[in-house]
């Protein structure tokens, strides 16, 4: 290799490496104000109980629902939800830890007439340059502490950014 291709291949080398760098320099992280504003979502699974004669009975569920996330780690929102067939509508309320490679944590309270009826932890990712949110119900408990086994997962868009001045 003689001199001249020796510069050229090292000034390519410097331009690539610095391109990359660039590109992973401006890949924004995720933080709580990712989630800030109101979300549409679907949950679809079942969830795994215990039976009161003994065993476990596998009940089917579903719902729909919105979320307003407050972009400081505080969530509420209300759903329609069907377990078995039985239609109710419900209101949530936790809080929420989005890390910066945009996985995070919901823990919540789902109220049906202001009582508590379940409490669930769900993982997530947002994707879609931060427009959805994917997850799946890590923990279920029921108020008096008797643990669940859910198979649960949830598809969330955003709605609207809750940012001031936008639509």
């Amino acid at each position: 290799m003689n001199r001249h291709s020796f510069r050229i291949a090292c000034a390519v080398a410097i331009v690539v490496g610095l391109a990359g760098t660039a590109a992973a320099q401006s890949s924004p992280a995720c933080s709580n104000k990712t989630l800030r504003g109101i979300w549409g979502y679907t949950e679809t699974g079942w969830v795994i109980a215990p039976a009161p004669t003994g065993g476990t009975v596998t009940v089917t569920a579903a719902a729909v629902g919105r979320y307003g996330f407050d972009g400081a780690g505080y969530f509420d929102g209300k759903q329609n939800s069907s377990a078995n067939g039985t239609v109710g509508a419900d209101t949530k309320e936790g809080t929420y830890s989005v890390n910066p490679d945009c996985t995070g944590t919901l823990t919540l309270t789902a109220y049906r007439d202001g009582v508590p009826q379940r409490l669930s932890v769900w993982t997530f990712v947002i994707v879609d340059n931060g427009l959805e949110m994917r997850g799946i119900m890590t923990s279920m408990t029921l108020p008096n502490g008797i643990p669940l086994s859910p198979i649960m997962t949830m598809t969330a868009r955003q709605v609207h950014s809750g940012r001031s001045g936008e639509q």
